[in-house]
């Protein structure tokens, strides 16, 4: 049974960055330069991911997913979900992807044992897809996205972070993908965890609330019926156009937060635990980790984290993370 925070929410799912690189330069993320990566001696070792992991779910943790960055850059990530496929009472193992390299991992991740991938994908123009993510190609993402769906890591989101003058144009295109292709896509409030469109201005005027997206849906396409979904421990909210096979999902961190069904804990690359994704407050998992720590020791240091965790994050009061950029981090 999943361990009750302070605020008595049930903490059972667990997200792992297992690298802070990333094939992409997505504008709302990173500098066109890109960030400095964390030398390789301070990223965490698959190994002692499990550990975290087994301690996890001795306290009620059953959803684990592996970000990044983007997870499928590090070497051996097919050998990672393997052992962690073999963790008991961890029931739900899923990866968030940028796509480009998923067509040539999907069928080995789903037979070590991953259950379902979220791809993110903010456009369906291919010259806006480069300018976005500076290198990407569209075509590599959507091959990705069709591998998975042939490979079983179904069902596949769609996460797409909308941004007011960027690709909030497009929203009617992508929902309407539901109904052609029966895709699962979730539309996504910026947030301000980054340092890329960021210096550009104010990221409260990027931002494009969830109540926007969904008026300028119904309006070209029909009103949306709300939809249940098979499995996910996230905030989205799901509903379903009229006829169509696949659904779609609104996260609203800005204009109306989920903080008071928070159900999870972060681990960053660099074996940092954060109890929340907008606050900065940290507990060091890697140092016990290295002097030997086991399941039983790591267990009571995500306790802390438990215990840790805030009622709400804190942007309404211009209180933003400031040491750590999304890609390190994990979403």
């Amino acid at each position: 049974m999943a361990h009750l925070d302070a605020y008595n929410r049930p903490i059972s799912y667990l997200r792992i960055s297992v690298t802070d690189r990333c094939n992409l330069r997505c504008v709302y993320c990173m500098p066109p330069e890109g960030v400095a990566w964390r030398p390789h001696e301070e990223i965490l070792r698959y190994e002692e991911i499990e550990t975290v992991v087994r301690a996890a779910a001795r306290l009620g943790i059953t959803k684990v997913r592996l970000t990044g960055g983007e997870p499928l850059v590090r070497p051996g990530i097919v050998d990672l979900v393997g052992m962690l496929a073999g963790v008991p009472r961890i029931d739900d193992l899923a990866m968030t992807t940028n796509g480009i390299l998923l067509a040539r991992y999907a069928a080995a991740l789903a037979e070590a044992g991953l259950q379902r991938v979220n791809v993110s994908l903010d456009t369906l123009r291919p010259e806006r897809f480069r300018r976005i993510t500076r290198r990407g190609e569209l075509a590599d993402a959507l091959e990705g996205i069709e591998a998975a769906r042939r490979a079983g890591l179904e069902p596949v989101k769609i996460n797409t972070v909308v941004i007011r003058g960027m690709n909030d144009d497009e929203v009617v295109d992508l929902a309407r993908k539901t109904m052609e292709a029966g895709w699962n896509i979730r539309f996504i409030e910026v947030m301000p965890v980054g340092n890329g469109m960021l210096e550009e201005g104010d990221w409260r005027e990027r931002v494009v609330t969830g109540s926007e997206v969904r008026e300028k849906i119904e309006a070209a396409l029909g009103d949306l019926e709300p939809a249940k979904v098979r499995v996910g421990g996230g905030p989205a909210r799901y509903y379903r156009l009229p006829g169509a096979r696949g659904t779609l999902g609104f996260i609203t961190p800005i204009s109306e937060h989920f903080c008071y069904a928070c159900n999870r804990l972060r681990l960053t690359s660099d074996g940092q635990l954060r109890p929340c994704l907008l606050s900065d407050q940290e507990i060091d998992l890697r140092t016990p980790l290295r002097n030997g720590a086991d399941v039983a020791e790591i267990e009571k240091y995500l306790l802390q984290g438990i215990e840790r965790k805030p009622m709400h994050h804190h942007l309404d009061e211009c209180l933003m993370p400031e040491r750590r950029v999304m890609s390190e981090i994990g979403g």
